[in-house]
C-alpha cells in the first residue's frame, strides 16, 4: 500500500516545516489530489491517522481537495478539462492534448499552533 509511504512523507514534511517555522502542533492539513494521482483517498486517511499517532500531527484533520484534470489542446490552443487520460478535446475533438494537471498531490494549506 503506497498510501502508507505517502503518509510518512507528509509527516516528514510537516516535521521539517515545524522546525523551520517554529510551530508545535498541526491541527489540519489540506491536500490537493488530482484524479489521476493513483491515490486511494480512504486508505490515505487511514494511514495518515496511523502514521501521525504520537506526533505533532496527532489527531490532525486531513481535508482532501479534489482537483480537475486539465490538458492543453495544441490545435485549439486552449486549456480544457478532461475526464480520462487520452480523451479527445471537448472543443475540437482533436487528440493532440498535453496533460497539464490531474496527477499531482500537494500540501495546499496547514492549520498549526
Amino acid at each position: 500500500m503506497h498510501e502508507m509511504a505517502i503518509s510518512e512523507s507528509i509527516l516528514g514534511i510537516l516535521e521539517d516545516e515545524a522546525r523551520r517555522q517554529s510551530y508545535r502542533r498541526v491541527k489540519k492539513v489540506w491536500l490537493e489530489i488530482g484524479p489521476f494521482a493513483g491515490i486511494e483517498t480512504e486508505a490515505l486517511r487511514f494511514t495518515f491517522d496511523v502514521v501521525t499517532k504520537g506526533t505533532l500531527a496527532d489527531s490532525a484533520a486531513l481535508e482532501i481537495v479534489a482537483t480537475d484534470a486539465r490538458a492543453w489542446c495544441l490545435p485549439c490552443e486552449r486549456s480544457v478539462e478532461i475526464a480520462q487520460r487520452f480523451d479527445c478535446c471537448p472543443i475540437c475533438g482533436g487528440h493532440q492534448l498535453q496533460m497539464t494537471s490531474g496527477d499531482e498531490m500537494r500540501i495546499k494549506e496547514l492549520e498549526v499552533e
